[in-house]
């Protein structure tokens, strides 16, 4: 767990019932329990935010001007490349994203403290937490996310399945590409050539090069105004130079004044310090302005050169170039240049070239065709190991007779259609649950209740969490439907998927709650806010208090109390 991303605090301002709260959250379970309407929604609202999710002015509490939503995360060194990919720079270690929304909806979002879209936090998301509520079980139905759970669970050696046949895939799309522009070139072959090598003629002769222009411009900014540069460095040197009144003669007696002080006093000594190195940083710069104006002399036939230079230049662009500008343009040229020479051996090959690249485009998807079917090897035998490991889980959650079945379901690799090569292999992939002994396999979606499903995903969640780099997982209702003998096994599943990773959960069901490693009670006031103080993490006889208030519905209960103990008892 400990190189995967952490979720330390979030901070809430003026979010729905929520006045003001900040949860300190440590590894392992976190439980948010309280009455209904308490405001512990709003806490995953809040996470929501922070994550990239959507703003809504109707969230900003009444009275207020702004919500303010903020998390920080411990990053490890080994993921943050990851993030640096996304445009977050994580710095020490920690990442704090903040989101605010204001009263009239303008959201503004930074990621320690430099101002990102939401979009990039939603893309920073999926390597920081997990959101599972009853809706986010409607998505598992759908094939596509079913099939991303199982690449998933297979990891490394999907990744490099998946990577071969990306690579094939491109390969195969470039050349039919090439094949499909030859094919439009042929009838005005000449015309094309003859465009070509008067292009590749020019170029040669000019040589052109990448960024020269750029560096021209700036050449003869700067022979065009010699005079200009060397009064302002003379004046520049003066002032430091000058005996009497130069910064540098002024910085030198200040300096000397405070020598033998300085050894009196250490704020005294700090300025000496200061004054010392703002000496040496003049007198370096004295020295660097020395070598400039040195340099700096009037060249008249360098100068003419390059003012026929930018003018062959700006000819050749103004004649092949598009419509951007004339630097851009140049470079684009030199990148057309190192590329026409394929374009020529092309069109002079005409139909044999047609006929080899052809021949060369069956090889590539012969090739492509067996890693499809690596890809679709690697997802069947991930798939039996996830079956298998997922049933074992499910009937832990009082599911005993429930089997859980992954099916991939591929095109038929005898007779291929071009369509069948999609972005992420020719595959589907189908989850199947059979409720007892001998009964039919039916889909996830249909054979499966609220409570079920919740269940389900929790086991699919315990077995690929074990392997997926993700840090941390918040469950919203996932105890929906459940209770009794289940609702145990859903908390003890959930504390084993709290050893691979940060777990957070918000849940109404005391003998989930009792499998906690910390426990946070939410509480409202007389008029129906939630400050800091109704946000407190409870532990010893306080956290038997409330889960005796989850068992019994109201305080003071003595035989909930005992129940309390007896299922807090369960973790030890």
């Amino acid at each position: 767990m400990s190189e995967r991303t952490f979720l330390d605090e979030i901070t809430i301002r003026s979010i729905g019932v929520i006045d003001q709260a900040t949860l300190e959250i440590s590894k392992g379970l976190t439980v948010l329990s309280g009455e209904t309407g308490a405001g512990k929604t709003m806490i995953l609202t809040a996470l929501n935010l922070i994550l990239g999710g959507k703003s809504d002015s109707a969230l900003v509490r009444k009275g207020s001007e702004r919500l303010i939503a903020s998390g920080r995360f411990t990053v490890p060194l080994s993921s943050s490349r990851f993030f640096d990919e996304c445009g977050v720079i994580v710095e020490d270690g920690e990442l704090i994203i903040t989101r605010s929304v204001t009263s009239d909806g303008k959201s503004k979002a930074t990621s320690n403290g430099v101002s990102v879209t939401a979009s990039t936090l939603a893309a920073v998301s999926q390597l920081l937490v997990e959101v599972h509520a009853q809706a986010a079980n409607i998505h598992i139905s759908k094939s596509a996310r079913q099939r991303e759970l199982l690449d998933r669970y297979a990891g490394s050696d999907f990744n490099v399945a998946m990577a071969s046949y990306s690579d094939l895939l491109a390969q195969y799309h470039g050349l039919k590409s090439r094949i499909t522009a030859l094919k439009k070139s042929i009838d005005k072959l000449d015309q094309e050539l003859g465009e070509l090598r008067e292009f590749v003629s020019a170029l040669t002769k000019l040589k052109l090069e990448s960024g020269e222009y750029t560096q021209i411009n700036a050449d003869i900014d700067r022979l065009s105004n010699v005079e200009e540069l060397r009064i302002a460095g003379a004046k520049a040197t003066n002032a430091i130079e000058d005996e009497e009144s130069g910064s540098l003669t002024s910085v030198g007696i200040a300096r000397k004044s405070l020598e033998i002080a300085r050894s009196k006093d250490l704020a005294l000594d700090a300025i000496y310090t200061q004054l010392s190195e703002g000496f040496f940083l003049i007198d370096e710069a004295r020295g660097a302005l020395a070598g400039y104006m040195h340099s700096l002399e009037a060249d008249p036939v360098r100068l003419d050169y390059l003012n026929a230079r930018k003018a062959e230049i700006t000819s050749l662009i103004k004649r092949y170039g598009g419509s951007s500008a004339i630097d851009i343009e140049a470079d684009l040229l030199v990148e057309r240049f190192a590329s026409s020479a394929n374009s020529i051996s092309d069109l002079e090959g005409g139909d044999n070239r047609l006929k080899e690249m052809e021949s060369d485009l069956l090889v590539i998807k012969k090739a492509l065709v067996a890693s499809a079917k690596e890809l679709t090897h690697v997802r069947i035998e991930a798939g039996k190991r996830l079956s298998a490991e997922v049933t074992v889980e499910i009937q832990q959650l009082s599911m005993p007779h429930t089997e859980f079945s992954l099916h991939v379901e591929s095109a038929d690799y005898l007779s291929l259609k071009e369509s069948d090569f999609t972005a992420l292999g020719c595959d589907d992939v189908a989850m199947y649950i059979s409720s007892h002994k001998d009964a039919p396999l039916v889909a996830l979606a249909k054979g499966a209740s609220g409570g079920e499903m919740s269940r389900v995903m929790l086991a699919l969640e315990v077995v690929i969490a074990a392997s997926h780099p993700v840090g941390t997982y918040v469950f919203d209702e996932v105890d929906a439907g459940v209770g009794g003998k289940a609702a145990i096994e859903v908390g003890r599943r959930l504390h084993a998927l709290s050893r691979h990773a940060q777990v957070i959960v918000v849940t109404h069901l005391p003998q989930v709650a009792a499998w906690a490693d910390s426990h946070f009670v939410v509480t409202k006031d007389s008029n129906g806010s939630v400050t800091q103080s109704d946000v407190r993490k409870v532990e010893g006889d306080e956290r038997i208090e409330e889960i005796a208030r989850m068992l019994a519905g109201f305080e003071s209960s003595t035989s909930a109390r005992e129940h309390a103990a007896e299922l807090l008892s369960l973790r030890v």
